[in-house]
């Protein structure tokens, strides 16, 4: 069913339409791999195509909760327990899988739609305080959409790159 048909138009048909494309790409990069090639470094980066794909999700699911005004903490002293945590959504961790993580991906995707259909664009929250981030800055709902959109690209460019040295398949091309 195409957004227009689910009573979607305008700028959040072209949210959905330009999030659908790119997290297809993602998804699409992680056919018919393994859990363990979805695990290989194939780069000289620490990146894997489960880890982004976890990664993403993760992300995504921490942008939609911002955008309907749920605040969050961000640490204040970097641990190595907090540190680790943040190293491990990277990575397919012990008992993870790579349907596991892509199961979880379609579950946040489609919560964010739902919130790209209903939530006022115009509201906009005060990002987390953060030691990259000065006090005051504001962003809407809408530019986490395509902050969203835009995170979910590049990672699905970076996703790419590691499948093509995996086994030389490439999402586009």
């Amino acid at each position: 069913m195409t957004t227009n048909e689910q009573g979607v138009a305008g700028e959040r048909a072209d949210i959905l339409d330009f999030l659908g494309k790119h997290r297809y790409f993602l998804r699409h990069t992680a056919q018919g791999l393994t859990d363990e090639q979805a695990s290989t470094r194939s780069t000289v980066s620490e990146l894997t195509v489960g880890g982004l794909i976890k990664h993403v999700s993760g992300t995504e699911k921490h942008w939609a909760e911002f955008a309907q005004g749920k605040g969050e903490t961000t640490p204040t002293e970097y641990t190595p327990e907090v540190i680790a945590a943040w190293q491990d959504q990277f990575r397919l961790t012990e008992g993870e899988t790579l349907t596991g993580v892509l199961a979880e991906y379609e579950k946040v995707a489609a919560a964010t739609d739902e919130l790209v259909r209903t939530l006022d664009l115009d509201t906009s929250y005060e990002l987390p305080a953060a030691p990259w981030q000065p006090p005051g800055v504001f962003w809407s709902v809408r530019r986490v959409f395509l902050h969203i959109a835009a995170e979910t690209a590049q990672h699905a460019g970076h996703a790419d790159i590691i499948r093509e040295a995996i086994d030389g398949q490439k999402t586009m091309g």
